[in-house]
């Protein structure tokens, strides 16, 4: 099979068990991987990697998520990563959202903002039109105050949408439009298959429209 590998906490427990898989039952795939972090993670666990443009169509792919809704939208991009993340998502026959309990709400943004990834010279006027879609957005920093960068070496601006997101898929559009934007953190279309893990190491599907 030809499998993307999402990025973020969630994942990497995913990548540490198809690690173990591969050394004691012999698991054989090729990974694409939606990160540089990924990649990395990957190498060390002596996972099998390949570029998107060699896998060409995927099989499926794995990822975590931020937030998900009863329609399996999601935000997704707290490990920065949405973009590469979507373009391996699309290209993918089946997409797989690992979450736990804490992830799963009625309506998106209710906690966690809308990522949007942008061209660093675009940050203010972005940053206004977001405004002017009811956002109150903020530029991503480290721990030193610096932006973050993206592997695309963009930045990300925080949207945080009071009271939650009404129409996650017209909201998405619009965010595209804006000139200066690479992509944005929602996911909506995408996902086939949500399993939600709790505190016991249990696993259970979650159904659509639950």
């Amino acid at each position: 099979m030809r499998v993307g590998l999402g990025t973020g906490t969630t994942m990497a427990y995913a990548l540490e068990a198809l690690g173990r898989r591969v050394r004691e039952e012999g698991l054989s795939f090729a990974g694409v991987a939606t990160s540089i972090a990924t990649e990395r993670t990957a190498r060390r666990l002596g996972l099998p990697l390949v570029t998107l443009a060699e896998a060409g169509r995927l099989d499926m792919a794995i990822d975590g998520a931020d937030e998900i809704d009863p329609q399996w939208r999601l935000i997704k991009g707290g490990g920065g990563a949405h973009t590469r993340e979507k373009i391996v998502a699309a290209q993918a026959d089946r997409f797989v959202v690992l979450v736990d309990e804490s992830k799963v709400v009625r309506r998106l943004g209710s906690a966690f903002p809308v990522p949007v990834e942008v061209v660093p010279l675009a940050v203010r006027p972005v940053t206004e039109a977001l405004q002017r879609l009811g956002a109150a957005p903020t530029l991503r920093a480290d721990e030193g105050g610096a932006p973050v960068c993206t592997d695309q070496d963009f930045h990300i601006l925080d949207a945080f949408f009071e009271g939650g997101i009404e129409n996650p898929e017209a909201l998405g559009r619009a965010i595209r439009n804006i000139p200066g934007v690479l992509d944005h953190g929602i996911f909506a279309g995408y996902t086939t298959d949500v399993l939600v893990g709790d505190e016991t190491g249990g696993v259970r599907t979650l159904a659509k429209g639950a």
